[in-house]
């Protein structure tokens, strides 16, 4: 909110210079539009920079880095749009002053922000009730400290310390906090360190022992906030924690069936069909070149059909730009790939860089098999392996595969069970909570991706 305040009031600015008068409150509701649009224009280019990721936000210095650059497009991005915008080019000095107060004024605000609202009045003090696998989880995210802090300062967190009742953890130190007493204290230490949110890291719900319970309850009635481990690693790092989860369904399920679940799927099967028409569109204008390459630097098929496990378990075929030599798995079989594969060709490396080789899959999403955003579609043959390691695997075959997805833009490129773990924690979280901004964050940080060269 702060970013479009600060924007909108730099675009002000400029106008009023421009016309040399004071812009009335009637006279910036009948130019709504101009604002708007330069918030809009923000929202992608900030994705697109990652300026909303919660470490990047609490560092200073790269949140600063970060929303210059993405106020500087956002600035010249807006210049180059007709009719929509002021016509600020008209006037050199108009459009520089315009340009530097949005690339100079969002960094400062952003410092601000970092210094400021980092400190610890303003965090929330945490004490974990459990110093088992889950509640160490939650403490390496929140205790595993840079120099200058935890690297999620950002989210407004402290953690103080754990509860735990194991005699042999009493007054010891675990991911650098104290281990501070039994379901006891409880009461007594969240008075004592003026807590301010007790997160449950108990596995099973029933493992909660009565007298907790009431302890609990008498902490909720001071004020307390309570809350699920799951659910604050969930918020924090946009994944859902697997093995933490139990046996609980609500969080690997999407939520409960509603109206706006509709239209949002509807949407997004006709953003599917746009998409793909586009998609198919560059692919004829690129596979004569990348024909071409391949004639003269790696001979053989152009297109690479391979088969995957979509939506429900059903098998498909997923088509490829080939990227490897033609007797790639004729000796090994399947296998994940990995850095520097010796099996990738000259083009190959290029197409994957690029994620041109991902073209083809837009007649996947014409024909249904898949949707321009989604889980990644993975061969049975890892599947099978998957399935059997990794808990609650196959519910991420709820939905129709994507051509990119959160994990694709969230982790690196995956080649083995723990990779795969990551990854689906994070397609489970995307599962969970569809909606159109993670669809265009995901598009937007794929974009990110291909312009950067950073595909493998």
């Amino acid at each position: 909110m702060v970013d479009a305040l600060v924007l909108c009031l730099a675009l002000w600015v400029t106008l009023a210079l421009r016309d040399g008068t004071p812009r009335s409150w009637d006279l910036v509701r009948q130019q709504a539009h101009y604002y708007l649009l330069l918030v809009a224009v923000w929202v992608v280019s900030a994705l697109f920079f990652d300026c909303y990721d919660l470490p990047r936000t609490a560092d200073a210095s790269q949140s600063a880095w970060a929303a210059a650059r993405a106020g500087l497009v956002t600035a010249l991005a807006y210049l180059l749009i007709p009719f929509f915008t002021p016509h600020l080019p008209a006037s050199r000095l108009s459009s520089v002053l315009f340009v530097g107060m949005v690339t100079i004024s969002v960094p400062i605000w952003r410092v601000v922000y970092a210094v400021v609202f980092t400190q610890p009045a303003f965090q929330k003090r945490i004490l974990v009730v459990g110093a088992g696998q889950s509640g160490r989880k939650i403490a390496e995210i929140l205790a595993n400290a840079p120099d200058r802090g935890n690297p999620y300062a950002g989210s407004g967190f402290q953690l103080v310390g754990f509860v735990d009742d194991r005699a042999d953890l009493k007054d010891t130190m675990l991911v650098g906090v104290p281990v501070m007493g039994t379901r006891h204290d409880l009461t007594r230490l969240v008075q004592q360190h003026d807590i301010d949110l007790l997160v449950i890291a108990i596995r099973y719900a029933p493992q909660i022992q009565p007298e907790l319970f009431q302890a609990l309850l008498d902490c909720r009635e001071l004020g307390v906030d309570v809350e699920l481990m799951v659910g604050l690693y969930e918020r924090l790092t946009g994944r859902i924690p697997v093995e933490q989860a139990g046996y609980d369904l609500d969080l690997i399920v999407p939520v409960p069936d509603s109206a706006m679940q509709h239209f949002f799927s509807a949407g997004k099967r006709i953003e599917d069909l746009v998409a793909a028409v586009c998609g198919l569109t560059v692919l004829a204008l690129v596979a004569p070149f990348i024909a071409l390459a391949n004639a003269i630097w790696s001979p053989g098929p152009l297109f690479y059909r391979q088969l995957r496990v979509g939506k429900g378990g059903r098998p498909f075929y997923l088509f490829k730009f080939r990227s490897m030599i033609p007797t790639a798995e004729e000796e090994c079989g399947a296998v994940w790939a990995c850095e520097h594969d010796d099996r990738v060709t000259p083009v190959g490396r290029l197409l994957r860089k690029t994620r041109l080789d991902e073209f083809p899959q837009f007649l996947n999403v014409l024909r249904g098999d898949m949707s321009l955003v989604g889980p990644r579609p993975e061969r049975p043959e890892f599947v099978a392996q998957l399935v059997a390691e990794v808990p609650f695997y196959q519910a991420r075959h709820a939905v129709r595969p994507g051509v990119t997805g959160w994990a694709q833009v969230r982790y690196r490129y995956g080649s083995s069970v723990e990779d795969a773990l990551i990854k689906l924690e994070y397609d489970l979280y995307y599962i969970r909570h569809q909606s159109i901004y993670l669809e265009l964050s995901a598009l937007v940080k794929t974009a990110a991706v291909m312009l950067g060269l950073k595909g493998r």
